[in-house]
């Protein structure tokens, strides 16, 4: 299995309710986010690809035009806007567009990641 990743970085704020008041993602934050995304197929294409990674800028119009330097709580349809969930948002986002994709991987810090993969 052949396999590809590409980086994606934005800015963004959000807020988790639900938590405890003193809990420090109950107040509004902001975190320089990664995005990766991973492709993987059996064979490569007749230019030797998994997929032409110039084929990934919809990805990064995407993230640029209606994520980056936003309030996260007002752009997903969801309450808990938490890594996990910007994962799998990402993932269908790309699998509808890209079927090798195989997984999205999510970072609000350095040293944290969260992954969807089916």
């Amino acid at each position: 299995m052949y396999r590809i990743t590409k980086e994606f970085h934005f800015s963004a704020s959000h807020q988790l309710s639900g938590l405890p008041e003193d809990h420090q993602c109950a107040r509004m934050h902001g975190h320089n986010y990664i995005v990766m995304v991973e492709l993987s197929a059996a064979e490569l294409n007749a230019y030797g690809f998994v997929r032409d990674y110039t084929e990934l800028r919809p990805l990064k119009h995407y993230i640029d035009e209606e994520i980056d330097h936003r309030h996260l709580n007002d752009v997903f349809d969801y309450d808990l806007v938490t890594a996990e969930y910007m994962a799998k948002h990402f993932y269908d986002w790309c699998k509808a567009r890209w079927p090798e994709t195989t997984a999205v991987k999510v970072s609000e810090t350095p040293k944290t990641w969260a992954e969807y993969r089916p």
